[in-house]
């Protein structure tokens, strides 16, 4: 076993969203320290191209390639968990739909007992991360690091899909991610001038050039170091080396809601009867490490289209996809400049709901199989549904002691009646809105599942047979009050010292959608507190 040399103030584990945006301010300090670990490799060539959310959709290096268990709520199916594996971490390969979330979201978690997290508060922190041309300067941050655009490609579908909303009674809505959220929209994504915005580009590319930041890839974090009730450093393996390095200051774990209640177990910090079911010390007793999971489980229509060269079925297949790729490389737009989806709608399932419940995703194509990156070979199109904030909870957990096996996770999708009939009723909205005048001209039959599938018990079928993650995995390290909590408001871990966590694994609650913002917005609130000395 070796130790490297020096002692750095802080140590990160994890450089995806929050864990690049946390070294990049901590190490803004001239005087500051930061070592940053992180079991990927560099940036993967592809990954600057914004399709490259297909193409590493299951690839091995660039993707950690996680699989749920198989449970019986949604028929034994063992579904596909991807994260990312490299700088930048799921950044780097994500769909890059930018959705900051709800003003309810973030006060929700000031009633929690969070002190500091209100929307009030981490608004701040959204405005100075983004570099957003476009709503309203005194509420969107147009001087950040973060490049976020709105979506440019033009397509008859996107405006007869408007027209369609808003004749049965959604309304558009020009800034999702200002005042307010309802509405259907163009797609805000973290892409500029056509190129990935992760934050691998956007927040360790400056910061490596500074002396005080070094940045250590391939290396998979094996334990925490904990003495006298304090985390002092980290154990990793690096090309067949095994490495200490200690901290001055703080370990910061932001290593994801899969791998940050991992590491803790590893280290000896969880619930005892699983440290002790795989012969590992219990060094500080948490219950709630790896507890209070929550993900969104997405359903998906497709349709085909009766008018031909409008889907990027008729213009990206075959040999249209090598036209796409010139004009990628001369323009920056086309398909392979689009986001996971170009158009997004929050709407309510109920009426009397104060805010939307659901996110619709709308993809002028239809995948015949995502692993494969194939496309039917007709023109279609897909509408893609999750509740914003499901109430069922799962659990990641170690399955042994070794830190290269994958731990168990368990979704428990569609568990609560909530989740079960808000899902069921976004599914009649998605139909509600295809099925509308304005979309006429367009649609052609659905195809997946199909109209058979109507009653509310069919639909349910379904949901369980066909729904997936929709990659947005949080909340196994909750930050709060109570017994279940990991961390406390400051990101400390109850119960020692010299520790935090700051990834999504600390969101209390559901951000109402895609968590790459709001994941990023943990690593920067992260580094305020770090620095205000809380």
């Amino acid at each position: 076993m070796s130790t490297v040399n020096g002692h750095p103030d802080y140590i990160v584990v994890g450089a995806g969203s929050a864990g690049a945006a946390l070294a990049y301010r901590l190490s803004e300090d001239p005087q500051t320290s930061v070592l940053l670990i992180e079991a990927g490799k560099a940036v993967h060539p592809y990954s600057r191209m914004p399709i490259s959310f297909g193409l590493f959709i299951d690839r091995p290096g660039v993707n950690w390639r996680y699989f749920s268990e198989p449970e019986e709520g949604t028929k034994n199916r063992v579904i596909p968990v991807p994260r990312g594996k490299m700088l930048g971490g799921s950044s780097s390969i994500n769909g890059l739909v930018y959705v900051r979330g709800q003003t309810l979201d973030y006060d929700t978690w000031g009633q929690l007992g969070n002190r500091g997290w209100s929307w009030e508060e981490v608004s701040k922190v959204f405005h100075r991360m983004e570099n957003f041309e476009g709503g309203d300067g005194h509420v969107r941050g147009q001087d950040g690091p973060l490049g976020v655009s709105e979506v440019p490609d033009q397509n008859p579908l996107y405006d007869a899909l408007f027209a369609a909303a808003e004749s049965v009674g959604y309304r558009r809505n020009f800034d999702y991610n200002g005042s307010d959220q309802e509405g259907i929209a163009k797609t805000q994504a973290t892409i500029k001038n056509g190129r990935r915005m992760s934050t691998a580009h956007c927040y360790l590319r400056p910061a490596m050039r500074r002396i005080n930041l070094e940045v250590v890839t391939e290396a998979m974090t094996q334990r925490l170091l904990i003495k006298d009730k304090r985390c002092t450093g980290v154990v990793y393996k690096r090309g067949g080396q095994t490495y200490t390095v200690f901290c001055k200051q703080e370990v910061i774990l932001s290593a994801g809601a899969v791998s940050s209640p991992q590491i803790l177990e590893l280290s000896g910090i969880g619930k005892p009867d699983i440290l002790k079911q795989h012969g590992i010390d219990v060094r500080n007793e948490l219950p709630g490490v790896g507890e209070n999971f929550r993900d969104h489980i997405a359903s998906r229509i497709s349709w085909k289209i009766r008018v031909s060269g409008i889907s990027y079925n008729d213009k990206a297949r075959g040999i249209n996809l090598f036209g796409q790729i010139i004009k990628y490389a001369i323009t920056g737009s086309g398909f392979l400049s689009l986001p996971s989806t170009p158009i997004v709608a929050f709407l309510k399932t109920r009426s009397e709901l104060e805010t939307p419940d659901i996110q619709l995703s709308f993809i002028p194509y239809a995948v015949e199989n995502p692993k494969r990156r194939k496309l039917y070979n007709f023109p279609g199109m897909t509408l893609i549904c999750y509740q914003l904030r499901p109430e069922s909870l799962g659990s990641i957990h170690i399955r042994s002691r070794d830190p290269n096996e994958h731990p168990s996770i368990r979704f428990n999708f569609l568990h609560d009646p909530i989740d079960i009939q808000t899902m069921i009723e976004g599914v009649k909205i998605m139909r509600q809105i295809v099925e509308a005048k304005p979309m006429d001209p367009y649609r052609g039959e659905e195809f997946k599942p199909g109209k058979e599938v109507s009653e509310d018990a069919a639909i349910e079928k379904w949901l369980r047979e066909t729904g997936e993650t929709a990659y947005h995995p949080m909340g196994t390290c909750r930050m709060g009050p109570g017994p279940n909590a990991v961390v406390d408001d400051k990101l400390k871990v109850y119960g020692l010292e010299g520790l935090r966590v700051a990834d999504a694994s600390i969101f209390p609650t559901m951000p109402s959608g895609n968590t790459n913002a709001a994941s990023i917005m943990v690593g920067e609130k992260a580094s305020d507190l770090i620095k205000s000395g809380n």
